[in-house]
């Protein structure tokens, strides 16, 4: 299979975000939505975002121009019929989406390739009434698609190894790092993305330290750019919650899955993060956090005297961390979610972090893991199950 038209459903910040990088990949490009002003506006936020990027120097004025050239309107799922590949990007709603493929697969030819870009929905469960489920994928971005450089390549059951190929070179054209993805709960990066909240959350309510300390610790300490519940705050604590209640109920309700009792208190109350003023941290008032002081420390690290620096809980919070993002990267592998290799990309890119979760599981030991999870599940149960895998790694049986 080969790509040369690209259509886009969905003419929203996603949508029109994934057809601006197809037409800066020289791809022929429609871009649809149901609604004609949503379509209207999202072709002019299109245009706007490549002109802009052209003057910021993110790519160069003439191939904006270029790009401007390769997109235009496609006012009926119809208009889409010579597309060689189709990338939904509708709102995460299974019937929508599952509606949505069965109309494109009748307006397109029975080679178009669809694609979905759901974060959160199976795959196999979005193709159900479309025939032909071999040309079927799924190809989630990252928002936003023209700063973020990952993009996740779901292969179902039937997902054919033609259509695969032909979508992970159309990534990368588009200018993408593309990864391997299995048709699983929340695919590579959500998936390995769920202990640096929950485990945090779980801390929180322990009274192991604050949100704010906790945050701090993972920033100085861990690397990251941004601590859990500055993160939680900045996606919503709603949106949050409902792909943590995702997650379990897909995932079979595993413990270490379950959705924190501080989250739902703090929706109910009407507690957002930032969109409503207030989650973790108060908004409106200038920076809801003091600049981090510069205490030399080379993150990520585990030493205890570098965290020491930090703070006393330190010691406590990061090893705790680390080791259960190390137990949830071992189940993943155990489950063919992705490669090794693929698992480490896609933190790093999707997520900032500063090393993927294999990497961390060789800066903590798989020893020092088992152990301490070990310890943790004696006190609070079977959230901190190690993984057979990491166990194995351990020199456990």
């Amino acid at each position: 299979m080969s790509v040369e038209r690209v259509g886009v459903v969905g003419a929203g910040t996603m949508g029109a975000g994934i057809a601006q990088i197809a037409a800066l990949g020289g791809y022929e490009t429609r871009l649809h939505d149901p609604v004609p002003a949503a379509l209207e506006t999202g072709i002019e936020r299109l245009h706007g975002a490549l002109a802009k990027g052209g003057t910021k120097g993110l790519w160069s004025e003439a191939d904006a121009d270029a790009a401007s050239g390769r997109v235009g309107p496609a006012a009926s799922l119809g208009d889409l019929a010579e597309c060689d590949l189709v990338v939904e990007a509708a709102p995460e709603d299974l019937e929508l989406k599952r509606e949505l493929f069965a109309a494109l697969a009748e307006a397109c030819g029975p080679e178009t390739i669809l694609a979905s870009n759901t974060s959160s929905l199976p795959v196999t469960a979005i193709a159900a009434e479309a025939p032909g489920r071999e040309r079927v994928v799924g190809m989630h971005f990252f928002n936003p698609p023209a700063l973020m450089r990952l993009v996740e390549i779901v292969a179902t059951a039937d997902s054919g190894e033609a259509a695969l190929e032909a979508t992970t070179e159309v990534g990368r054209r588009m200018g993408r790092t593309p990864i391997r993805a299995k048709d699983s709960p929340g695919f590579i990066a959500n998936r390995l993305a769920r202990p640096f909240t929950l485990e945090s959350l779980r801390m929180l309510g322990e009274g192991i330290a604050d949100a704010a300390t906790i945050d701090r610790v993972c920033r100085l300490g861990g690397g990251f750019r941004m601590g859990p519940f500055e993160l939680i705050d900045l996606i919503g604590l709603d949106v949050n919650l409902s792909v943590a209640r995702s997650f379990f109920a897909q995932g079979g309700e595993p413990e270490r899955w379950r959705p924190s009792p501080i989250q739902e208190r703090l929706v109910g109350e009407g507690h957002l993060g930032r969109k409503s003023g207030k989650g973790f941290y108060a908004y409106g008032g200038g920076s809801h956090r003091e600049p981090d002081p510069e205490l030399g420390i080379e993150a990520p690290t585990l030493d205890p005297a570098a965290l020491a620096e930090i703070d006393p809980a330190a010691a406590e919070i990061l090893p705790r961390l680390v080791a259960q993002i190390a137990n949830e990267a071992a189940f993943a592998l155990e489950e063919e979610v992705g490669s090794r290799a693929d698992m480490d990309t896609a933190m790093r890119l999707g997520f900032n972090w500063p090393r993927g979760p294999l990497e961390l599981t060789e800066l903590i030991g798989a020893e020092h893991a088992v152990s301490l999870l070990e310890e943790l599940r004696k006190r609070h149960g079977d959230a901190y199950r190690p993984a057979p895998g990491l166990s194995a790694a351990a020199g456990h049986r």
